[in-house]
């Protein structure tokens, strides 16, 4: 790895807000920054406001860094790292699971880009506090210490805590599954169900991605992290979050096709739910929440039948 008076360089691949704010705070952290965006006159249209360093390089031209941060959405994840150039680590920054392939983002990358150490960064990270500099932990998890340590080293600052861990099944779980029970925790308060419903739904979802964390040969303990318990607190709370809003929209009687046509951002929860409830079906996993997420999506049944499905299920022990 190559070294300078500015230490290692930061690429980032994806200017849409959680982009930006990662390169932002690679640039806060003393780093040489380049952020790379499918159209270069179109960045910083999702942080509006939030003006980009001129120290920043912005280009259309995929680079090679010491470390590249991938901040694109997860379906598209695969097409943009097939193409990267050869260089340093991959940091993957987006959460899901991959339509059709099911595979995790890790599991993209080891495919399209074999041998090349990665990581995943992960938790509870509203783009625009990232990008004010507000305090935020999250967690960066890879197999390998050597990795977690240098790259901490290389993007971490007293207000952007970074945590290590060696559970990356764990956290890439935690990642995808909160974005799809912060829909039905917005469908839940859209709906006008109550305070009580959503924490009732956002504790029995941690259950759920718990149960496949583990079963994906993932930790328990990881899940009750920030890339789990943490990353739930935020997503399932916050009209910020894009999930929760889609939830509380789809809970008021809108229809899936009507939210999404009125979003230039992404809300992968969408294209998650069905890929991550396949996945739990395979491994023999119970995830009725996000089943009844999926499944709403899907038009299969309406929120109302959903609701009632939930409450109709069997009483057990917790």
């Amino acid at each position: 790895m190559t070294s300078s008076a500015a230490g290692p360089r930061i690429a980032v691949v994806g200017a849409g807000a959680w982009g930006t704010a990662l390169a932002l705070q690679a640039h806060r952290a003393g780093r040489r920054v380049t952020l790379w965006a499918r159209t270069p006159a179109r960045v910083g249209e999702h942080l509006p406001g939030v003006p980009l360093p001129p120290e920043i390089e912005v280009t259309g031209t995929l680079p090679a860094a010491d470390f590249v941060l991938l901040a694109v959405p997860l379906q598209h994840l695969r097409e943009i790292a097939a193409r990267l150039p050869p260089g340093g680590p991959l940091i993957c920054c987006a959460k899901g699971i991959e339509a059709g392939t099911l595979a995790l983002p890790l599991d993209i990358l080891a495919e399209v880009q074999p041998g090349r150490p990665a990581a995943i960064l992960t938790g509870p990270s509203f783009a625009r506090e990232v990008a004010a500099g507000l305090p935020t932990a999250v967690v960066l998890a890879s197999d390998s210490e050597m990795l977690r340590a240098e790259a901490i080293a290389a993007l971490a600052t007293p207000p952007f805590r970074l945590y290590g861990n060696d559970d990356p099944v764990g956290a890439q779980v935690g990642g995808a599954a909160k974005n799809v029970i912060a829909i039905a925790a917005g469908a839940v308060i859209g709906a006008g169900l109550g305070e009580n419903a959503r924490a009732a739904l956002i504790t029995r979802g941690l259950a759920e991605l718990s149960r496949l964390a583990v079963a994906l040969g993932g930790r328990a303990e990881t899940v009750a992290g920030l890339s789990g318990m943490g990353d739930l607190m935020l997503t399932c709370t916050s009209a910020a979050s894009r999930n929760y809003s889609f939830g509380l929209a789809l809970g008021r009687g809108e229809a899936p096709e009507t939210i999404l046509a009125g979003r230039s951002d992404v809300t992968e929860g969408v294209a998650t739910a069905p890929a991550l409830v396949a996945r739990a079906l395979a491994l023999g996993v119970a995830v009725p929440v996000c089943a009844a997420v999926a499944a709403v999506l899907g038009g299969r049944i309406t929120l109302a039948q959903a609701i009632a499905a939930l409450l109709a299920r069997r009483l057990r022990d917790e």
